[in-house]
Order: structure tokens, then sequence, then C-alpha cells
């Protein structure tokens, strides 16, 4: 998901419920006008420092959450290592590279996927809303 205008983003952001304010917008542009991308807070807060973006870590922390719940970002968080947030927010599974600390797209069809397909039933009254799957990867020895 790109949006490149400010104009663009803003309708965005309004259309998910969030209102567009300078910081929001600010790094929103940040986030998806490089295409998909994995992007931890704290990278993100560099990225604005170094944009002369007048804006606090715990706002970079606030506001991807907040996108996070509106929708227009994905959580892959790695035990004990990391949190990133994914601009691409469709169903796709992702490598996890140790040692590099890195997060990588594996694209992919969820439709008819035998791990999709053979997953438990949830218990009554309940539905499965993601399936979040992360292959850690490392150098051969």
């Amino acid at each position: 998901m790109n949006y490149y205008s400010l104009p663009e983003l803003e309708k965005h952001l309004r259309q998910n419920g969030l209102r567009p304010t300078r910081q929001r917008l600010e790094l929103a542009k940040m986030i998806f006008s490089q295409g998909n991308r994995h992007i931890a807070a704290e990278e993100l807060y560099e990225e604005a420092v170094k944009s002369n973006v007048p804006i606090s870590l715990a706002t970079v922390y606030n506001t991807l959450h907040q996108f996070t719940e509106a929708g227009l970002l994905r959580i892959i968080a790695v035990e004990g290592s990391k949190t990133w947030f994914d601009t691409n927010t469709s169903d796709h599974y992702h490598f996890y590279i140790e040692g590099e600390n890195r997060i990588l797209d594996i694209p992919c069809s969820l439709k008819g996927s035998p791990i999709i397909e053979n997953l438990p039933q949830p218990p009554e009254g309940m539905e499965i809303s993601h399936v979040d799957l992360i292959i850690r990867l490392r150098p051969k020895t």
C-alpha cells in the first residue's frame, strides 16, 4: 500500500478513523512512501530525527500502534528479539534471519496451504482472525 501525496495520506488516515495530525502525516509519509517494508519504532524515530521532524519516541510508538489498530500496519514480533511494523497487511509469511535481526516477506497464497488447512478448530463462538508464521533462518554450518 503506497500513498505518496499528503492529500492522499490525509484522506487515507481519515478513512481509517484517524485524525490526520501533522505528526501522523509526517510518520505516514515516511512509512508508506517507500513501498512494503518492515520498520521498528526506533528506526522510524531515527528517520524522523534525520528529517528534522520534531517528535518523541513515545509518539512514534503510539502512532505505530494506532496505525496497527486502524489496520494500516501489521505487527511482527519475534520473541525475545524485536518488534517490527509491516506495511504489507495482506496474508503472508516471514523469514527471520537470526544474527542479522532481519525480516523478509515470503509471498504466498494462504488459501489451500497445508499449514492453514490443518489448523485446529477454534473454541465455540470464536474464529481465527489471523495466522502469523515466522520461519527462522541461519547460515549453514
